[in-house]
């Protein structure tokens, strides 16, 4: 497994420059930088370059992120709405290309926050994601670029809230390009079974973050680490796994991710690279660990 970090740890934009962070996640043990597309919607093709150069010569993996606003949501009953999905998620994806990354996740089958102010038409938008995702998703295939469906607790969204619903959804689309993604803050809300989510993912699951019940850094928390990092080895996961946390209050990343209160206690970017070192050596460990034996519930 490869290991990284979102940007927004130590940001408080979502459209911050984020080239700068390249370095500072090989220095601190991490394989993978995780960037949002919101930084790519108004780039350049030379600024493209010049990321992916950078990349390239620190030694560091780009994988991506995204929570669509309401114009780029492809459930929408709107059909404006969704062919502007559509055409977004196309220029993203080329840019993605051209960047050399292979993995984008998110709630990129919706959108993101959820205005629950609205009338919700699960059904109706299921129908309405699957097809538009099918569509998007063989664009992505073409762009070498796996999109990976992130389960969502049911404050954030409605559709795909478990496991469970994630891989009927990915049946559905039928796209190999198309694949699930889980998300530990999420899971622990609405899993029955971190364990069990994780088997039945199985060989569909494409990408991996990582974050305690608090949103903080693995090991600040109540996780089942250990079962946890079981659990991939048990379904031969190899792929990205990442950190998400959020412990700084304020702009737009702490207003969307309701951060109300300053978690890093006052930290200084300092204390916060030393806490993310800690934290990729930390996991590197656990999730490297003995093999618990989850092979029977594999195959019930």
């Amino acid at each position: 497994m490869k290991y990284g970090i979102y940007f927004a740890y130590w940001e408080k934009e979502w459209n911050a420059d984020q080239k700068k962070y390249i370095s500072k996640v090989k220095d601190l043990g991490f394989d993978i930088l995780e960037i949002s597309c919101a930084m790519l919607k108004n780039i350049s093709r030379e600024e493209l370059l010049e990321m992916k150069r950078m990349a390239q010569d620190a030694g560091v993996i780009l994988t991506a992120g995204y929570g669509p606003g309401a114009d780029e949501n492809l459930a929408s009953a709107d059909e404006a709405v969704t062919k502007n999905a559509i055409a977004f998620f196309t220029d993203i994806l080329k840019k993605l290309e051209i960047l050399d990354i292979h993995t984008l996740g998110g709630g990129i089958y919706s959108y993101w926050p959820v205005d629950y102010s609205k009338p919700i038409d699960k059904a109706g938008d299921w129908e309405r994601s699957v097809k538009n995702v099918r569509t998007v998703g063989r664009i992505a295939g073409e762009c070498g670029v796996d999109y990976c469906l992130e389960v969502l607790n049911r404050f954030e969204g409605y559709l795909l809230n478990t496991c469970e619903e994630c891989r009927r959804f990915v049946e559905q689309v039928d796209v190999p390009a198309v694949k699930i993604m889980l998300d530990t803050f999420h899971m622990n809300i609405e899993e029955d079974s971190m364990v069990e989510a994780i088997l039945l993912a199985g060989d569909k699951l494409g990408h991996f973050h990582v974050g305690e019940n608090n949103r903080r850094l693995p090991g600040k928390g109540g996780m089942p680490w250990y079962e946890i990092g079981s659990a991939l080895r048990t379904i031969g996961y190899d792929k990205n796994v990442v950190m998400e946390p959020f412990v700084r209050s304020g702009g737009g990343v702490g207003s969307d991710i309701k951060i109300w209160r300053d978690l890093s206690k006052g930290a200084t970017e300092e204390m916060l690279d030393e806490d993310a070192a800690g934290a990729v050596a930390y996991l590197r460990n656990v999730f490297a660990g003995p093999n618990s034996d989850y092979t029977s519930v594999l195959r019930k």
